[in-house]
């Protein structure tokens, strides 16, 4: 279906050509579409008194690859959207509305990427990382601080890490990779030139780039293991929201990769960063804590 149309008019519209059971899905959706958002499969299967199966017929019926895919369809049709705000909200919603909102497409996108992670393809992802001499994260935009986000967690597995948010830096660096060089680029759209270009050098210089980045974008071709995102937030006309949730949670799966990877006998190193940050804090009761009582 295409991304303009407001699938809640599309149910409507179709709603005579339905079979009797995915009509009962329809009418529930219809009846409340933002409970719908936060409806599982199962809830809305059990409010339209039909099965699990009926419902992702519903969905190919309107050709939704899946449920995960249709709420957040339905999340977007509440609105036409706040330009450059969200899709999902309107430009007169009040405080309770537009923060339901955001948290039902939240809600809904994550669960949309979990359902089309491909497992074997954060395993080679992990794979690359531990033999990896260095890590290199680059982002650029909204994915920048994704990258700086990313040197912050990776650092702590012992690895040679940087993370590099400026396109002169990226190209030095690019231009000097060897092989054993781990390049994790993060692009929402995977259509950024200046990306497109690092990736295509670093693979020409012997080096690994993992993507995290649209399946099937400019990007994700020149990857040697491509870690697909979901390309359903239109980022040149809204804020970027979902799809920098989406990056972030893809990195925390990769981070607890390398970390299961390494095994028990890594923890006594982990424990011992975590220990340096101990001194920073007040502990409770202390002279110096607000909310120790007198």
């Amino acid at each position: 279906m295409d991304r303009s149309q407001n699938l809640l008019d599309t149910i409507n519209d179709k709603l005579a050509e339905l079979n009797k059971a995915e009509r009962k899905v329809a009418e529930v959706i219809l009846a409340s579409p933002e409970q719908a958002t936060r409806f599982s499969i199962a809830a809305l299967a059990q409010a339209a008194g039909v099965s699990e199966p009926t419902v992702n017929r519903f969905c190919r019926s309107f050709a939704i690859q899946g449920y995960p895919e249709l709420k957040i369809q339905l999340a977007q049709s509440l609105a036409s959207g706040a330009t450059y705000v969200s899709r999902a909200v309107e430009p007169d919603d009040t405080a309770e509305e537009y923060t339901k909102k955001i948290f039902a497409t939240t809600i809904a996108s994550l669960e949309s990427a979990m359902q089309g992670t491909d497992s074997k393809l954060i395993s080679k992802a992990v794979d690359l990382l531990i033999q990896a001499r260095h890590i290199h994260f680059f982002g650029l935009g909204a994915s920048a601080s994704v990258a700086l986000d990313a040197q912050h967690k990776f650092f702590r597995f012992n690895l040679a890490v940087s993370a590099q948010v400026d396109v002169l830096m990226q190209r030095m660096i690019t231009a000097v990779a060897h092989t054993g060089d781990v390049f994790v680029i993060i692009s929402y759209t995977g259509r950024t030139k200046d990306l497109i270009d690092v990736a295509r050098e670093a693979r020409s210089n012997g080096a690994s780039v993992i993507g995290i980045t649209a399946t099937d974008s400019p990007l994700a071709k020149l990857c040697s293991v491509c870690v697909g995102t979901p390309d359903q937030e239109d980022t040149d006309i809204y804020m970027p929201m979902t799809s920098r949730l989406i990056q972030l949670t893809m990195l925390d799966v990769l981070a607890t990769g390398v970390t299961l990877r390494r095994g028990s006998d890594f923890q006594p190193h982990l424990r011992k960063i975590k220990e340096s940050l101990l001194p920073t804090r007040l502990q409770p009761g202390s002279e110096d804590d607000d909310s120790a009582s007198d």
